[in-house]
């Protein structure tokens, strides 16, 4: 059969995986929880993990592949990505094994070679870059303590704390405080504040109050305004820094746009990031990438195993990109 790439797109709420030829057809694929090693320790994330690819090993008849590309959350320092290395090479899947953080692979998935900029705006906020020649720009990508800001549970955070304020007379008025609770069919800030609190309302349905921030953004509320405002400085904030770290400000560079938040192509906050990257770095080309982010941990794998384009281009249509 010749080289075989294993590729695993792994994040905190589900994991991807595909077994790819090296003239890039697809012989498996499976999809799986997701991988939280902080959360359940490596051995636990690696044994959940070994369920979905063996299941993709076992429907491309192969007990194991060339080499193991894989993208993974929680990779956030080059410690962990070792940790993490030795744990797959460990279980036997891969003669070889490369393992990135997962935003590499939305960067990949959207562009034809190894070169560009990625900020993916999901849950939290990240950023990397990348070149032909191996170079790479990232960051720590941990939240506040990384002096990183937004990604929907941020903005969601945010808005709770304007709408608070603006209900109880510390703030400015919003429409936030009447939006906001509105959604969860509640009259107040603060019986939404007590319902979060003693977890009448789940923690993780939080994420619903993102979509509410912007619809109010669009209907014109200042404050609002102000919030995706902020988002947009901030994902253009770390473009710039990437771009210039890998002296890619004065060429032509794709600068994708991934994650649930820029996915959404909110217009005032998608339109406010090219309209800053137009003025701090006009050589950069913003576009949404919607491609299924495995695609790109595939296409690491091939760019290692030394693929062609055609064999790239092979995989790319099987994903309809």
């Amino acid at each position: 059969m010749g080289l075989t790439v294993l590729a695993i797109d792994a994040g905190n709420s589900k994991t991807d995986v595909a077994i790819v030829t090296t003239d890039g057809e697809v012989l498996a694929t499976a999809r799986g929880g997701g991988f939280r090693p902080p959360a359940v320790g490596v051995d636990t994330a690696m044994d959940d993990l070994a369920g979905t690819v063996t299941r993709a090993l076992t429907t491309a008849g192969l007990t194991s592949v060339t080499h193991v590309s894989a993208c993974l959350a929680n990779a956030d320092f080059p410690v962990e990505e070792e940790q993490l290395a030795a744990a797959l090479h460990a279980r036997g899947w891969g003669t070889t094994v490369t393992v990135r953080n997962d935003t590499f692979a939305i960067l990949r998935a959207g562009v034809t070679e190894p070169r560009g900029v990625a900020v993916v705006c999901g849950a939290g906020i990240n950023c990397v870059g990348m070149r032909p020649d191996g170079r790479t720009a990232r960051f720590p990508a941990l939240g506040r303590v990384s002096g990183d800001w937004g990604g929907g549970w941020g903005l969601s955070e945010e808005a709770l704390w304007h709408a608070s304020r603006a209900e109880d007379g510390r703030g400015a008025s919003t429409a936030l405080s009447h939006t906001l609770p509105a959604h969860f069919g509640l009259p107040s800030v603060y019986a939404l504040v007590e319902a979060l609190h003693l977890e009448h309302v789940p923690a993780l349905r939080r994420h619903e109050l993102t979509p509410v921030l912007f619809a109010t953004a669009s209907d014109g509320d200042p404050i609002a305004r102000t919030i995706v405002e902020r988002q947009a400085e901030e994902v253009v904030a770390m473009a710039v820094v990437a771009l210039t770290r890998l002296d890619l400000l004065s060429e032509e560079t794709p600068v994708l746009l991934g994650g649930g938040v820029l996915a959404a192509r909110h217009p005032q906050l998608n339109d406010h990031i090219t309209h800053l990257l137009t003025d701090r770095a006009p050589k950069a080309v913003p576009q949404v990438v919607t491609a299924s982010p495995v695609l790109g941990a595939a296409l690491l794998g091939l760019d290692r195993v030394g693929s062609g384009e055609g064999a790239q281009g092979r995989l790319r249509r099987y994903y309809g990109v």
